[in-house]
């Protein structure tokens, strides 16, 4: 159904608001007729201490659709599109993407095309969607949504109309660089990295601020104590209050805390701690303290160093690919993706069997690649 309140630019047709499951059936019966479909998410991640996907926006070439996950309690119905290798799927910047669409759906998708990579690849100067958009089609989005509430709801309509042309100019900009791409003799190169962009793993859980920054700055073992028991303070705070954690107490407020233990509430200000943060959090912050005062102290982890041959052959392909990229006038990880350059140092393949056998993945970079790959590898 339409999203009654809001007043769209008029040179755009309205994009349907998709809230209920018969509207969903009817959005699904309409994609799964098309060769290639635009697709954008928008999550709360400045907002909310787990974020979640808070819409999903799809268009083809006549109609724009705006799906509102927070509505259902169930997108299952969504698995199939996303997972049908006959419908090209078109993102920009696909990664983050992808990875939110399978952490809070399961989804897996397949058929994908990644504008900004093609345009990576072509070696624009800029990759950022506002300036394609502008670029190439004279359309200015306004860039403070990016950082808008998308789990509030009612959406505004400012928030509407950014978020429709996330998507809704994504199939002509495909076609745009699509012949780019088989102009300059690069889609089978676009071909193997959006197949192997669809293979996306869930990161893993990022270490905590106290086992971060504790082998990295002179800290005691009492004072690694002292931050772990503020991060974990943050940590309930974030989650009773629902907000990301930077949005409770910085990482630098944290630190100062530790290395300098406050001994009353009154040193709070003088380190940096803010007013309303002593009004709502200082009694907490001072237990913290003091729990970390008498907990164990914490030794720092002896750090792994990797083993030097393969630091050797990172680095030789780390020069290799950069000045190919310089003459090719692309960033480096268009030449060789950090992933794959990373397999090729730890594997040390040493001739072209082997050679093959690691890159299986990317057979066009094989075969253009391959000989000059082997003879830096082998120094």
């Amino acid at each position: 159904m339409y999203y009654n309140s809001v007043v769209m630019d008029h040179s755009l047709a309205p994009p349907l608001w998709i809230d209920h499951l018969d509207s969903l059936a009817s959005m699904l019966l309409e994609l799964g007729r098309q060769s290639a479909i635009a697709v954008d998410t928008e999550s709360n991640s400045l907002h909310a201490y787990r974020e979640r996907v808070c819409l999903i926006q799809f268009s083809t070439d006549s109609v724009d659709y705006l799906v509102d996950p927070l509505a259902f309690d169930d997108l299952s119905m969504l698995s199939d599109l996303f997972a049908d290798p006959k419908i090209e799927k078109v993102f920009h910047a696909a990664e983050y993407d992808l990875i939110c669409l399978k952490r809070d759906f399961g989804f897996l998708v397949s058929n994908l095309f990644d504008t900004r990579w093609a345009v990576r690849l072509l070696g624009y100067a800029g990759d950022g969607l506002e300036r394609l958009l502008t670029e190439k089609f004279d359309v200015r989005p306004d860039k403070k949504f990016q950082k808008a509430n998308w789990a509030k709801r009612p959406l505004g309509e400012g928030q509407i109309h950014y978020a429709r042309l996330d998507t809704h100019y994504l199939l002509l900009l495909k076609e745009m660089l699509q012949a780019e791409l088989d102009q300059k003799g690069l889609s089978d190169l676009a071909r193997e990295d959006f197949v192997r962009a669809c293979d996306v793993e869930l990161p893993e859980p990022r270490p905590a601020l106290w086992e971060r920054m504790g082998n990295g700055r002179r800290m005691g073992n009492r004072e690694r104590a002292i931050l772990k028991s503020l991060c974990d303070c943050r940590e309930r705070l974030a989650e009773q209050l629902d907000r990301p954690v930077f949005k409770v107490f910085s990482d630098r407020q944290l630190l100062d805390l530790a290395h300098q233990p406050p001994s009353k509430m009154e040193d709070l200000v003088d380190l940096g701690v803010s007013y309303k943060q002593v009004r709502n959090w200082g009694r907490a912050l001072m237990q913290a303290v003091a729990q970390g005062q008498e907990a164990p102290p914490i030794k720092p982890q002896p750090i792994k160093r990797p083993d030097e041959a393969f630091l050797s052959r990172l680095d030789a392909l780390k020069k290799w690919r950069k000045v190919l990229a310089r003459s090719m006038q692309v960033e480096s990880d268009v030449v060789l993706p950090r992933s794959l350059m990373e397999r090729l140092a730890e594997q040390a393949p040493q001739d072209m069997n082997q050679l093959t056998h690691v890159m299986l993945d990317s057979p066009w970079r094989l075969g253009r690649y391959g000989p000059q790959l082997l003879r830096t590898l082998k120094g």
